[in-house]
């Protein structure tokens, strides 16, 4: 009996496009595919309630979900699985719905590619032209057939190169589900995230799985047979590799138990620090692969090393560091954060109130939050006036007796383009935190985006560098800058520099994490939290924080709140 499955948010409006697609393809009522389209942009925007709004039947307070809209919303999270869903997409594998994207293809072409060649995806697709099979089906002339090819080399995820990549967060649904999932599988022992999911990654090409079991055929049934699958594009006898509806490309590889700690190590680091390993065991008369071990520690224990947490495993000095006697048992976890930094309120551009954040903050055991919402130059996101930045002064006042935690009032300030600070000094002396952050003029020229930072830099105000390179991940590239030059001024200077949770930020990067902490430059690990909701994004600066070695006494916002308070006192 297959187990049900929930669906999570993201999924849940992955397969609601999916119908909306598929209705377009049969030709059917715009305005009924436009709905499932725009339900899925519903469940997208109230992701942080819906499990609320399901559980107590009230989907149709939601402007734009009907009745049945919210039963398909409602069957999806409870079973995975919707009757409606079936019936529209019908007998084709959801698969298809990639194929339905490529030039020239109607759905009497695609059930054609069906029915002869079996083909359900992109990637059988992709296969079957290449190996000359297309042409011999109705309505796939020479001319269709050369554009099909063009546009599968122009595609990313074409099934057969690699995969799109994506941000971290926009995975970790699918893969805390389905691991959840298989752990519940009978036959199972283990079952854990690898490859660059594990290791925290900005962003992932495709969530790579790995189970230990005496049976994989049980758990690569569980997999293959999951509600969110699309196509399955391989299966063997112990891996297998599935798209979701999403187009998440998902592998699964099951080990027996006695040497899944083996395969736990080797997927999960990086190729060069897997070869170093390598070269290590060799130099010891052993091989990798022959190592013994319960745990991932014993193995690196009979490699001469300490257990390395997995976010370190990149080649990049963590082996030299264990040489040299560091076990990296400080290193910074979510634990040893006491407070929370970086966050708007509805006086900028957030959605909570500071009462409201406050009290999430206070719900999550933290001591302390910053209130920094944004400064006048930032007036597209509600900036404030030095006036609205007074007059917000009392109700963090009121939150403070509220709560019980401290609040501390700030601003995110502008980095203007000649590098001065978006309030005047009176003004930041008064506050007790500034974030400093460019947020206009990206595409300064080098040379004048290093003086516009290291002139903030040394303004005499202590201030956090906020989101130190702009990115904004698969959209927006870093800053240009000459970080070596502003890193020495930092060193010298009263600042600190924010690892920004933010899962599209993930902002500074741990290349310059490292040579930020030799120069003895201190930091805060930020949310960047626009709602209550988004105080979770800590996990992901902690991610990041622990990539870049950080340790627990590098981090300001590891210490007690009279001793953050004074640490960060403009």
């Amino acid at each position: 009996m297959t187990e049900s499955t929930t669906l999570g948010p993201r999924e849940i409006a992955a397969r609601l496009r999916q119908a909306g697609q598929m209705l377009r393809l049969r030709g059917e009522s715009a305005y009924r595919a436009g709905a499932y389209e725009t339900g899925a942009e519903i469940v997208e925007a109230t992701a942080e309630i819906l499990p609320e709004l399901v559980a107590g039947d009230r989907l149709t307070q939601l402007r734009g979900i009907g009745p049945s809209l919210a039963a398909v919303i409602a069957d999806l999270a409870r079973t995975g699985r919707s009757a409606a869903l079936d019936r529209i997409m019908g007998d084709l594998p959801p698969g298809l719905l990639e194929v339905a994207r490529l030039p020239g293809m109607t759905l009497r072409r695609i059930q054609a590619l069906h029915d002869e060649l079996g083909i359900a995806s992109a990637a059988d697709l992709h296969g079957a032209l290449a190996a000359g099979g297309v042409e011999a089906v109705r309505g796939f002339g020479p001319a269709t057939v050369a554009k099909l090819r063009e546009a599968l080399a122009r595609s990313p995820d074409d099934g057969d190169g690699p995969p799109a990549r994506r941000v971290l967060v926009d995975v970790l649904e699918a893969a805390e589900r389905l691991v959840g999932k298989l752990r519940r599988t009978r036959g199972v022992a283990a079952a854990e995230v690898v490859g660059s999911v594990r290791r925290a990654m900005e962003t992932v090409g495709e969530l790579n799985l790995l189970c230990a079991s005496e049976s994989p055929e049980l758990p690569l049934r569980a997999l293959v047979e999951d509600a969110a699958v699309a196509a399955v594009e391989a299966r063997g006898g112990r891996a297998c590799r599935v798209r979701l509806t999403d187009g998440l490309r998902v592998t699964l590889a099951v080990e027996p138990p006695p040497r899944f700690a083996l395969a736990l190590l080797s997927s999960t680091g990086s190729e060069a620090h897997v070869a170093r390993l390598t070269a290590r065991a060799a130099a010891r008369g052993l091989t990798l692969e022959g190592l013994e071990g319960v745990t991932e520690a014993d193995l690196y224990g009979r490699l001469g090393l300490p257990f390395i947490p997995p976010e370190l495993r990149e080649d990049a000095g963590e082996l030299e560091a264990a040489d040299a006697g560091d076990d990296f048992a400080d290193l910074v976890t979510e634990r040893d954060v006491r407070g929370m930094v970086h966050c708007h309120t509805v006086h900028s551009d957030g959605r909570h109130t500071v009462a409201q954040m406050a009290a999430a903050a206070a719900a999550m055991k933290m001591e302390y939050l910053t209130i920094t919402d944004h400064s006048p130059a930032a007036s597209y996101a509600g900036g404030l006036t030095e006036d609205r930045l007074r007059d917000q002064w009392p109700e963090i006042a009121a939150a403070r007796e509220e709560t019980g935690i401290a609040v501390l009032r700030g601003t995110e300030s502008d980095i203007l383009s000649d590098g001065s600070l978006d309030f005047p000094d009176e003004v930041l002396g008064a506050l007790d935190v500034v974030i400093a952050s460019v947020h206009q003029r990206h595409k300064l020229d080098r040379a004048g985006m290093t003086q516009r930072i290291v002139r903030a830099m040394q303004h005499p105000c202590f201030k956090i560098w906020g989101h130190a390179l702009g990115r904004l991940l698969l959209r927006r590239e870093p800053i240009d800058c000459d970080m070596d030059r502003i890193l020495d001024t930092i060193a010298t200077s009263r600042a600190a520099i924010e690892v920004n949770g933010s899962p599209w930020r993930l902002d500074l990067p741990p290349e310059w994490i490292r040579p930020a902490r030799r120069r003895g430059i201190k930091f805060v690990i930020s949310v960047d939290a626009h709602s209550t909701s988004e105080l979770r994004h800590l996990r992901f600066g902690v991610a990041m924080a622990r990539r870049g070695g950080l340790r627990r006494s590098d981090v300001l916002n590891t210490l007690p709140a009279a001793e953050f308070a004074a640490a960060v006192r403009p």
